[in-house]
């Protein structure tokens, strides 16, 4: 949609409100509304005033205003709210009028003109696969004399002996027999439709949706590949979706990559490929169908894998899904077909167009504007640089024997490690100013500061099993 199109639109459709989006920092949506004469064709070009200094991980106090400046190509209007258009913005520096650099779109779009202008590729195709739980029911509190967190599931295995309201039928999802599951099991059929069609209605793309592995209520919606901003931006749509839909049917969603103990974890395996002027540059006569070029991106990729994980496993928690026994892939490598690999060459069909490679380590906590960026950097420094990715591991890497397993590189085993990683490894992000040395700087800090040292700073309440009477 063009400006004019999108004030024609709000005509048609009796638009009251217009709601402006942009992402915070560490990758939480934030918003505002102003009413519909509000929006104007200039306002497409000045943007409009808000409060930059009560955004994570912004502007100080003293230098606080900035501007959202709407995109009229993300216009939709809103399933939940009541005539209500939705516009993704840019942010801006008013002074300047420069792009704000720790606006996370922001980054987005200068890795994509990074790439175009290295002449390597002119688009770079996304299609991540977040992962999801929806609960019945959640309580969480930690404060200075206790610790605790409850989800519940009428799906979970735990609940195959409560006693229910209208009598317990038994269908309950076993301890990872959850995958494809058909009703009754797989109480959440109309559910995941829902989210379809409000995806599809909001101009996504959808492929298909499907109970995921875990008990309990793990999901998956898959989105059609996209270039990398518009696929970031429908990542955080589908993220407000699957959110709201859940909210309207009584229950909960959550993207924490790891919530239940002793089950699998929610990953974001994240499809990618490089492509110019419309022709794939993945499609090659090497290893399982590939161009040298991918072979490099895969090498870039692996490469730069633990600076890599502080975007894309960016919590403490997705190191709770890191372990061995759970389908994570903790082992750095490559191979066609085997799922336990960082980086698999899906098989599904010969077509050119369908070559690409699918990073296996990223979760669903990502900033996916900074996550995929990163990944398309550590890419092309492969590309640039032609890095080998070494020879593929093609066994069951869980079936290997320790000694095999040894020579295999592991990815970091907390938050901590990858921010440390990310301090030394960085000067591939740098490129084209696209991760500036202050973005690099804050991100470390923040997730030091809030995340890391907050959780070492608290008791955990297994530390009550285990230490309380030692």
């Amino acid at each position: 949609m063009t400006p004019r199109e999108v004030l024609a639109l709000c005509r048609e459709r009796e638009i009251l409100a217009v709601d402006l989006r942009f992402m915070d920092f560490p990758g939480t949506q934030k918003h505002f509304t102003i009413p519909q004469q509000a929006l104007t064709a200039e306002g497409f070009e000045d943007g409009y005033g808000f409060d930059g200094s009560s955004i994570r991980g912004w502007q100080a106090i003293n230098e606080s205003d900035m501007l959202v400046v709407p995109q009229a190509e993300t216009a939709f209007i809103d399933p939940f709210m009541k005539n209500t258009l939705a516009l993704t913005c840019n942010i801006l520096d008013p002074l300047t009028r420069e792009d704000y650099a720790r606006d996370p779109r922001n980054v987005a779009r200068k890795a994509e003109n990074y790439m175009k202008s290295t002449g390597i590729a002119d688009v770079a195709m996304f299609g991540p696969e977040a992962e999801f739980f929806i609960f019945d029911d959640v309580r969480f509190d930690q404060n200075e004399h206790e610790g605790y967190y409850h989800v519940d599931s009428v799906e979970g295995l735990w609940n195959r002996g409560r006693s229910e309201a209208q009598g317990n039928r038994g269908h309950k999802i076993r301890i990872k027999e959850g995958y494809f599951n058909l009703p009754p099991n797989d109480t959440l059929q109309d559910l995941r439709t829902e989210i379809m069609s409000r995806l599809l209605e909001c101009g996504v793309d959808v492929e298909a949706q499907h109970h995921e592995v875990a008990t309990a209520g793990q999901c998956e919606v898959d989105m059609k590949y996209q270039p990398l901003v518009k696929m970031a931006d429908h990542l955080l749509l589908c993220k407000y979706i699957v959110r709201n839909v859940a909210a309207r049917f009584g229950k909960t969603a959550t993207f924490m990559p790891k919530p239940l103990f002793g089950d699998n974890g929610s990953g974001m395996h994240v499809h990618f490929s490089l492509w110019k002027q419309n022709q794939p540059l993945f499609a090659g006569a090497g290893y399982a169908g590939l161009s040298p070029l991918a072979m490099y991106a895969m090498g870039g990729i692996l490469k730069h894998a633990h600076s890599l994980m502080a975007f894309c496993c960016p919590t403490t928690n997705s190191y709770k899904r890191l372990v061995p026994g759970f389908e994570a892939p903790i082992n750095l490598a490559y191979s066609s077909r085997n799922r336990s690999a960082a980086i698999r060459i899906p098989v599904y069909s010969p077509s050119p167009a369908a070559k690409r490679l699918e990073f296996r380590c990223p979760d669903p906590s990502a900033n996916g504007y900074l996550a995929m960026s990163a990944m398309l950097m550590a890419a092309l420094d492969g590309i640039q640089n032609k890095i080998d990715p070494g020879p593929p591991l093609d066994k069951d890497i869980y079936d290997l024997k320790p000694e095999e397993l040894t020579t295999v590189p592991k990815t970091p085993a907390s938050l901590e490690e990858s921010l440390n990683a990310l301090r030394k490894d960085h000067d591939y992000l740098l490129r084209g100013d696209v991760f500036t040395e202050d973005v690099i700087d804050t991100w470390i800090w923040y997730k030091t500061t809030h995340e890391v040292e907050a959780i070492r700073s608290r008791p955990h309440p297994f530390e009550f099993a285990m230490y309380y009477d030692v």
